[in-house]
């Protein structure tokens, strides 16, 4: 219960940081964000309805493919995120921070970007190409924030033709800012490849298999100085995963040899959601 309060707390939060950053850098130099939530502040600029109700209205067909594909307790997340951007993006005025649009579609695609890769990691989303992006990355294993970018890009295009086309290149630069960002926050794409030295093999294998959803390979080994008889443990697993497994190895043998590296990619049998 704490942990899905928790969970909550920090979504709540950086939904409203989210907010911030388009009422007070984006906006006010109709810069914009990228996919169904640019769509919204474009129809925000030029209709009466506020961008936050947009949000909530072009997000619903998205959701509701969230919903299939993603299960129930990440689109209830993904929901609460929307709500809450979308009542922040009402409530919180929209000010101009900085003249200067340049330096606008730098920060908010930062902040925006870290803002959203906190909410992904937390195993929700702020709606629109988020979700679809989601769904594609359990197809292909591909850096979430590079395929938002693509899925965005159309954006641009439009601002471009309905504003000014110098600020469809701020919004191109903002989007591309937000990606960068969101990668560096969110890394589940990352493959790292395990090894395991230890004298205590068995007892760590069974608790790495109740913990993980991977498969590990175990060889006999030997020390060659001591003569020792060791178990080598083998496995791949997301950088999330490394978080799970540091206090297991720490708890059963502290004095295991560790080895971990960036796996450069990953072929054949191996579960990537």
């Amino acid at each position: 219960m704490q942990s899905r309060i928790f969970r909550l707390t920090i979504i709540f939060i950086s939904s409203v940081v989210v907010a911030f950053a388009f009422n007070f850098f984006l906006l006010p130099h109709e810069v914009l964000t990228g996919g169904v939530t640019g769509l919204a502040m474009v129809f925000g600029l030029m209709t009466p309805v506020n961008t936050g109700y947009w949000i909530v209205l072009l997000n619903i067909p998205i959701l509701i493919l969230g919903w299939m594909k993603l299960g129930k307790e990440f689109i209830g997340n993904s929901v609460f995120s929307v709500v809450v951007t979308s009542i922040a993006l009402i409530y919180i005025p929209i000010i101009e921070v900085t003249q200067d649009a340049l330096l606008s579609a730098v920060f908010g695609g930062v902040i925006a970007g870290a803002a959203i890769g906190v909410i992904i990691r937390f195993y929700s989303s702020t709606g629109g190409f988020d979700v679809v992006s989601l769904v594609l990355i359990k197809k292909w294993d591909v850096p979430l924030g590079g395929l938002i970018f693509a899925l965005n890009s159309i954006v641009v295009f439009i601002s471009g033709f309905f504003f000014a086309w110098e600020l469809a290149l701020y919004t191109m630069l903002s989007i591309y800012i937000t990606g960068l960002v969101i990668d560096r926050v969110h890394t589940r794409h990352i493959k790292l490849s395990l090894m395991v030295v230890t004298s205590k093999g068995d007892e760590l294998k069974k608790e790495l298999l109740a913990n993980l959803v991977r498969g590990i390979t175990v060889i006999e080994g030997q020390g060659a100085y001591s003569g020792e008889r060791k178990k080598v443990l083998y496995t791949v697993i997301t950088r999330y995963e490394l978080a799970i497994i540091r206090p297991i190895l720490k708890e059963i043998d502290p004095q295991a040899f560790v080895s971990v590296s960036e796996s450069m990619e990953v072929m054949g049998n191996f579960r990537r959601d």
